[in-house]
């Protein structure tokens, strides 16, 4: 079972595996799962990678090495070989890579609709169940890195969204302040803000925040 994910980059992309990144290669962080019973060859996952033109791999268990691992290695992109697809390797490693968000590429054997939802929830971007075959390696990681790209970019307006929102309700808060003690206008003690934070080169949000500190 494959997530379905926003197409992978246009045809004038450089050829290779490394539109993702840039003009380089990839450099890819293959982790093994050391709870399987019956582990997944990550000796053949390896060898569809290089068969795909990717050449900077490591091979490493998640263990609690691991995020030693990823701040030495930093890595462009983690896959997880996990037949089983264990809970707490993935949580593992995606809590490894929290401080550096980085796409992650489950492959697995195990098919279980709870097992899914609950992966992706953890961070993981893309899950692959058929396996990987070295054809299709290159468009797997392309359109992994794609969707890790839009959720990252989606993140960060809805970041600056509640930023903006908190900032209004410290610039509100300082008008209601302005206008009780002084008997001003909402309009007025707008301009006073403004004109405070201008004389003293200061944002209005920070000079808002200054007036709350001295009136409170």
């Amino acid at each position: 079972m494959t997530r379905r994910h926003p197409p992978p980059p246009s045809p004038t992309s450089p050829p290779g595996p490394t539109s993702a990144a840039g003009s380089r290669s990839l450099r890819i962080l293959l982790v093994r799962d050391p709870h399987d019973a019956s582990p997944l060859n990550v000796e053949t996952i390896r060898a569809g990678l290089v068969s795909a033109g990717f050449a900077e791999i490591e091979i490493v268990d998640a263990d609690l090495r691991l995020p030693d691992v990823i701040t030495a290695s930093q890595p462009d992109l983690v896959i997880i070989a996990s037949e089983s697809a264990a809970r707490d390797t993935i949580e593992h490693v995606c809590v490894s890579t929290q401080h550096a968000p980085r796409p992650i590429v489950l492959f697995t054997d195990n098919d279980d609709s709870q097992r899914i939802k609950a992966a992706l929830s953890a961070g993981i971007t893309a899950y692959i169940v058929d396996g990987l075959r070295a054809e299709r390696v290159k468009t797997v990681l392309d359109v992994a890195y794609a969707r890790f790209e839009l959720d990252q970019q989606l993140r960060a307006e809805l970041d600056a969204t509640r930023l903006k929102l908190a900032e209004r309700k410290v610039v509100e808060r300082a008008k209601g302040l302005l206008m009780q003690a002084r008997g001003i206008s909402e309009d007025e003690a707008y301009k006073r803000l403004r004109s405070m934070a201008m004389e003293r080169g200061l944002k209005l949000v920070e000079a808002a925040q200054r007036v709350i500190d001295v009136m409170t």
